[in-house]
């Protein structure tokens, strides 16, 4: 097996290649990155066992400038190859497997030579097919990914909630996360998956890793289910999931129907509110800031405090307040990351009891994002 290709080429694909090869795995080979070389192209994978990733560079097109001299397989010890390529002198690139998968990488006057072992011992990704995948554009999977794996647990206690729960029927996807302290749901309209019936959890790690996959060059996803793998085919890359097992727990009960008071924000000047109150805040054990809602006097006041170091107060500016008087208390950064997956757009606040959990929606797109935080106690 030998080829040489362009360096920048090379290190693109590898990059995304590598977000799934893991130090810490119980299978010694999956340490390394695969590397299948035909006359159609050249195919790197990389896998944890949870997720797999494979990306393919096709020797057709020109600005890869693949030179394939003979193909073959190996696998390679990934964070060494990775680190030899990235520091190699020049733009392009030789890679030559020669007897017992001993590998010369040369580059200019430099060339390495390490050890690689048979891919044959490498295991073989699930073969998932589908007569009807679904299609999802790239930039609307990307930023529901964005907006839900925020509320996913990273506490292993519950494992299920460490996931992300796709529920897919009558053309509509609705995602939802939560880690019992706050929630988001996304919905999404889907009207060429009008007869797609899935009920997934993925795992939240294996979504944040897809969501640096999708650059801007890449227009659509397509989406294939298995008993327990998901496959994303995204460009010339495919990446794999496996599903959590177990019943995600009904969350439509959750969210409140009705409010008691109202208050409509400026997403982006109320997060930079908090984000000045969470300064004082984070200095404090408990990590807390007030809302004082008067609906009366129409004033919305936030509040910051830390024994040890001051307080802060900030009069808000807001577009509307109706409703009753209140006063609450939440999680700053539990705010500061519902109002970043908001965006640049108003945003609705909505409240029911100073210890019941409030919603937030963009107040452009109410039946289709929601998130939900639960307040803290003070006293």
């Amino acid at each position: 097996m030998k080829f040489t290709i362009t360096r920048a080429t090379f290190i693109k694909t590898l990059n995304d290649v590598a977000r799934a090869i893991s130090t810490k795995t119980t299978i010694p080979i999956l340490t390394g990155l695969k590397l299948v070389l035909s006359d159609d192209g050249l195919v790197l994978t990389g896998s944890d066992a949870d997720i797999s990733i494979e990306s393919r560079i096709d020797a057709n097109s020109e600005t890869n400038d693949l030179q394939i001299e003979s193909t073959g397989s190996i696998v390679l010890p990934a964070r060494f190859f990775t680190d030899i390529v990235k520091r190699l002198p020049e733009q392009t690139m030789t890679l030559d497997v020669q007897d017992n998968f001993q590998t010369v990488i040369s580059s200019g006057a430099s060339e390495f030579t390490i050890n690689g072992l048979d891919a044959n011992q490498y295991p073989r990704l699930p073969e998932i097919v589908s007569d009807d995948p679904l299609i999802v554009p790239a930039d609307i999977l990307k930023q529901l990914i964005n907006q839900t794996v925020i509320a996913v647990s990273n506490q292993e206690t519950r494992p299920i909630l460490t996931g992300v729960h796709l529920q897919i029927d009558n053309g509509r996807l609705i995602a939802v996360a939560t880690d019992s302290h706050r929630l988001s749901q996304r919905t999404l309209e889907l009207p060429n998956a009008q007869d797609a019936n899935y009920d997934v959890i993925i795992p939240g790690k294996s979504l944040v890793e897809l969501g640096r996959t999708l650059t801007d060059e890449i227009e659509q996803v397509e989406i294939r289910f298995a008993d327990n793998q998901v496959l994303f085919l995204a460009g010339q890359t495919a990446f794999y999931s496996r599903l959590l097992e177990g019943n995600y727990p009904d969350t439509t009960r959750l969210i409140p129907t009705s409010s008691t008071t109202t208050v409509e924000f400026e997403a982006p000047a109320l997060l930079a509110a908090i984000q000045r109150a969470s300064l004082l805040s984070h200095e404090s054990s408990n990590n807390v800031v007030r809302l004082n809602l008067d609906t009366a006097a129409q004033t919305a006041t936030i509040y910051g405090n830390s024994p040890d170091v001051g307080n802060v107060e900030e009069e808000l500016t807001f577009n509307s307040l109706t409703g009753e008087n209140l006063e609450i208390s939440f999680n700053p950064d539990y705010m500061k990351d519902a109002l970043q997956g908001v965006g640049q757009t108003t945003v609705s606040v909505d409240f029911t009891a100073p210890l019941r959990p409030f919603t937030l929606v963009p107040s452009e797109d109410r039946d289709h994002f929601i998130q939900l935080i639960t307040p803290v106690r003070t006293y």
